[in-house]
């Protein structure tokens, strides 16, 4: 007997998710940590291998039936150690966050000291910010950016490592446009006796493709998220170098996790293998100059750029010469079919929910095939939006416009 359709077992189920995928369609996505996954990751995230439970890793595993499984774990190891040059790798982490917890879990004793990028600097949840488990379990000391330039404050960092030295240093950023000098980061975790852990969850696929510096070498620990600019299914990783191997895996397992997600790790297999194709490192270049010919566009309509413009995907834009706050925009935006988030922005006067910023990046279009003259057409709706937040004939029109160029670029894995 035939099995039934999720059509048939479920219609609202069906119904919602092919509402998200003509969404995904129809708009101009430019949240900076989402992306279209290619049809090959979609179907290996959506294969027999969810039905698998693996607790260990290849060939030590505590249930039976694993040799294929430890085929594709290690196939998937093997890729990203090859594309990153890495010694080690990680493939289990349930995403990145659960990765960063795993580096503290490894080298960290609850009330050990750690430093890392506050988040209203720019830095993520899980660097130590104060509601993460990461703040409340372990001693955090955050540092920020500069006033004058909206630069990272290498200064501040020296000095809080030289006055707490922290067990772990993290450098790596989630609204920051710019490089991180991962060796000047190194050599202050070198001299106060620090692990560098780099989290390069938003730029992993740009690193990848060779349009990013890599920490990998630099940092001892490397830890990411797998979707993002990678282009992958929703995971994590961590990349390491030999010395910190044993500590790293017996964190993820048995020390935080169960059995991992092999669907998700053959996906991030996939991943891998058409991240180290000529086209991805084209692609990754693409996704770069993107957002910088869109940041000019943003630039030339008077919206002002945190750090003046950006060396990534990403793009942190303060509204306040609009006279519009960030929300207002972005729910404003998202009627027009361009869809970004709010966001805080250095020194930021006004509250999270409500803050004076917007961040968006270009990974999303860049992977439907947009180029440089599209990205002035959007840097052009965005602009008449937010200048006109309230006026539904703008609103409308850019709407309509949106969605006839949209046609044009079919979108990956749809």
């Amino acid at each position: 007997m035939a099995e039934a359709s999720l059509a048939q077992t479920d219609p609202q189920i069906a119904a919602l998710i092919g509402q998200e995928e003509d969404r995904q369609r129809r708009t101009v996505r430019l949240i900076a940590s989402e992306n279209y996954a290619s049809k090959a990751v979609l179907e290996a995230g959506a294969s027999v291998l969810n039905n698998k439970y693996s607790e260990g890793y290849a060939g030590r595993r505590y249930y039976q039936g694993q040799e294929n499984v430890d085929a594709i774990e290690t196939l998937c190891i093997d890729r990203l150690k090859a594309l990153y040059g890495a010694e080690h790798v990680n493939v289990q982490p349930y995403s990145g966050s659960p990765a960063n917890l795993a580096v503290h879990f490894a080298y960290c004793k609850p009330g050990d000291k750690t430093v890392g990028l506050g988040l209203p600097a720019g830095g993520h949840l899980t660097h130590g910010w104060k509601v993460s488990i990461t703040g409340a379990y372990y001693e955090a000391h955050q540092y920020g950016v500069r006033k004058d330039d909206h630069r990272l404050d290498m200064d501040e960092v020296a000095r809080l490592c030289r006055e707490h030295k922290p067990k772990i240093l993290w450098c790596g950023t989630t609204a920051y446009p710019r490089h991180v000098d991962y060796a000047a980061f190194a050599e202050i975790a070198n001299e106060v006796g620090a692990i560098l852990v780099a989290d390069i969850a938003h730029v992993s696929g740009l690193v990848a493709g060779g349009a990013h510096p890599s920490p990998v070498g630099i940092a001892g620990i490397v830890t990411s998220t797998t979707h993002k600019t990678l282009r992958g299914p929703r995971g994590g990783m961590i990349l390491c170098d030999e010395k910190h191997a044993k500590a790293i895996d017996k964190a993820v397992f048995p020390g935080l996790q169960g059995g991992p997600h092999n669907s998700a790790i053959a996906a991030l297999a996939v991943a891998a293998k058409e991240a180290a194709t000529p086209e991805f490192k084209t692609y990754a270049a693409q996704v770069v100059t993107n957002a910088k010919t869109l940041g000019e566009a943003l630039l030339s309509r008077g919206i002002t750029l945190i750090t003046g413009g950006t060396d990534t995907h990403l793009l942190l834009c303060d509204l306040t010469s609009k006279n519009v706050s960030g929300k207002i925009a972005a729910v404003a935006l998202e009627k027009a079919g361009l869809v970004l988030n709010y966001n805080s922005v250095p020194f930021d006067p006004r509250k999270p929910f409500d803050p004076s910023g917007v961040r968006l990046g270009t990974p999303s279009v860049t992977s439907r095939g947009m180029k440089e003259a599209d990205m002035t057409r959007i840097g052009g709706w965005i602009a008449d939006v937010v200048e006109h937040p309230d006026d539904e004939a703008v609103i409308g029109r850019v709407k309509g416009e949106l969605e006839a160029m949209t046609a044009s670029f079919p979108a990956p894995g749809l």
